[in-house]
């Protein structure tokens, strides 16, 4: 089952025979203060730095997150879209649990973006999916339901089902609904990743859609978070995940691996691309630090 999104020129399949699609996460202010100034005082060239680096270390879909307090998210995001736009031609992910912010950023973006996310509560369900319809756009299913987070990977694989049913009730097609399992830390559960490993292989037994996946929640609270992040990954794909909203710079080179690994590289050709590109941006980073 593919799932595909477009920008005005580019196409991208999400597929479990594909190679794994990266979604960068930078373009988010949680956690990046500068982002977050340059939002407040509407300077869009932070914005379009970020998006021309992921993109330069392989980010195949842009995550867009302008969640800020001090903000009209409704007012900023479509500029900030336009910004992207500006730059680079990749398909992109609006982010947002406010239906309006979704509604706003979907209408600035061109092609068939990706709306992050929908969740198994009612109420989410009736407020996002019509957008998500509207638009002909692909959504994230998270596995939250009514009461939260459920602990079981039964339990995630039911919401799943009850996500992918109200979609359809919509007339949204299965391939267009990316299911998240969710990721929880192994530093508060150690069972944590393993739950996480057995919904992705019971959401593809049963539905066989495609699995997005936020890998650095694994990590959190541990020392040398990346190596954590890096083994739970190449784990998750060797299951199944065919995407993940992610820093394409940590992580890009473990992900071609893997792709590489599991038969999705023929001659290892995208893998020896990816390093030759990369030890070049690395390069051209240094010397503009130097």
């Amino acid at each position: 089952m593919y799932t595909i999104l477009k920008s005005e020129k580019k196409e991208v399949t999400i597929g479990i025979d594909k190679p794994f699609v990266i979604i960068g996460e930078k373009i988010n202010p949680t956690g990046i203060k500068k982002l977050g100034q340059a939002l407040v005082d509407g300077n869009m060239d932070y914005v379009k730095q970020l998006a021309l680096r992921q993109v330069a270390w392989g980010a195949d879909v842009l995550d867009v997150n302008v969640g800020h307090p001090q903000i009209d998210e409704v007012a900023i995001i479509p500029l900030v879209v336009e910004a992207i736009k500006s730059v680079v031609d990749v398909p992109l992910c609006i982010d947002s649990n406010d239906p309006k912010i979704l509604e706003a950023g979907l209408n600035a973006a061109t092609g068939k973006p990706l709306v992050n996310s929908v969740n198994g509560e009612d109420k989410q369900l009736s407020a996002v999916l019509p957008i998500v319809k509207a638009r002909g756009a692909a959504v994230i299913g998270l596995t939250i339901g009514e009461e939260g987070i459920p602990k079981t990977a039964e339990e995630r694989l039911a919401v799943a089902g009850r996500i992918i049913e109200r979609a359809a009730k919509m007339g949204i097609p299965v391939e267009d609904i990316i299911i998240d399992p969710l990721v929880m830390t192994v530093g508060h559960d150690s069972n944590a990743a393993l739950i996480t490993l057995k919904t992705i292989e019971l959401i593809i037994k049963e539905y066989g859609v495609n699995i997005n996946l936020g890998a650095s929640n694994v990590s959190f609270g541990l020392p040398d978070r990346h190596a954590v992040n890096s083994a739970f990954l190449s784990l998750a794909m060797q299951m199944g995940a065919t995407c993940s909203i992610t820093d394409p710079i940590k992580l890009g080179s473990t992900i071609r691996a893997t792709d590489l690994l599991l038969s999705k590289d023929a001659n290892s050709i995208r893998y020896l691309k990816y390093f030759r590109a990369t030890e070049k941006l690395r390069e051209q980073e240094a010397a503009a630090k130097a």
